[in-house]
C-alpha cells in the first residue's frame, strides 16, 4: 500500500511562485522515477517535469528555465519549485511516481492533484 500525498498549491499572481510537494508513503522497495503532470479544463494531462532516481531532470518546453523539479530520496519526496509564473500554468497539477513495493512488483502511482492557478 503506497499513498502519493500533494501540498503546495493555490492562487498567485503572475509573476510570482509557488513550491509543490510531493511524499510517497508506505511500503516502499524503491522509488525510480518521479515527475510532475497538469491537467487543465478540458485538455489532456501533460508531463511538466521528471526527474530520474539518479537526478537527471527533463521539463516540458514551455516551463524550461522557470520550473525546477527536485528530489530528496531519503524523505521520499519530489518537489516542484515553479518560478515568474504565468495565467497558462493554471491547472491541477499532479504527482507521479514509479515505485516498487518489492524486488518484483513496480507501477506508477499518483497523487491526489493539488490546484493551482495564477491570476490577477
Amino acid at each position: 500500500q503506497v499513498q502519493l500525498v500533494e501540498s503546495g498549491g493555490g492562487l498567485v499572481q503572475p509573476g510570482g511562485s509557488l513550491r509543490l510537494s510531493c511524499a510517497a508513503s508506505g511500503t516502499i522497495f524503491s522509488i525510480y522515477t518521479m515527475g510532475w503532470y497538469r491537467q487543465a479544463p478540458g485538455k489532456q494531462r501533460d508531463l511538466v517535469a521528471g526527474i530520474t532516481a539518479g537526478g537527471s531532470t527533463n521539463y516540458l518546453n514551455s516551463v524550461n528555465g522557470r520550473f525546477t523539479i527536485s528530489r530528496d530520496n531519503a524523505k521520499n519526496t519530489v518537489y516542484l519549485q515553479m518560478n515568474s509564473l504565468k495565467p497558462e500554468d493554471t491547472a491541477v497539477y499532479y504527482c507521479k511516481a514509479d515505485i516498487g513495493t518489492t524486488g518484483w512488483a513496480r507501477r506508477d502511482y499518483w497523487g491526489q492533484g493539488t490546484q493551482v492557478t495564477v491570476s490577477s
